[in-house]
């Protein structure tokens, strides 16, 4: 009898444990937003080269700006080496931590 509620125990412990390692896809599709539309392909593929026919290729926002300085190289270095020896900035690698 000992045997026997034994195993039935170990039974109910294994179902039990098997009702939690129930898996699912590797890559969380079940997590993935579901679309549902009324336009048309060829609605979307019309706005779609309009849109490209208004915008550049290149965001405006990772345009890198020109700017010409009038300052002198010279000038600038000596004011670096100024503001080091003055203890406004750091130098080095690490710096003042």
């Amino acid at each position: 009898m000992n045997k026997t509620a034994r195993f039935l125990s170990l039974a109910a412990v294994a179902a039990f444990a098997s009702f939690g390692a129930q898996a699912d896809e590797a890559d969380a599709s079940q997590y993935a937003a579901k679309f549902e539309t009324n336009r048309t392909r060829a609605e979307v593929m019309a706005e779609a080269a309009t849109v490209a026919q208004t915008s550049g290729a290149i965001p405006s926002g990772s345009r890198a700006l020109v700017y010409s300085s009038t300052a002198d190289r010279s000038a600038v270095s000596a004011q670096a080496v100024d503001a080091v020896r003055a203890g406004k900035i750091s130098s080095g690698e690490v710096g003042s931590l």
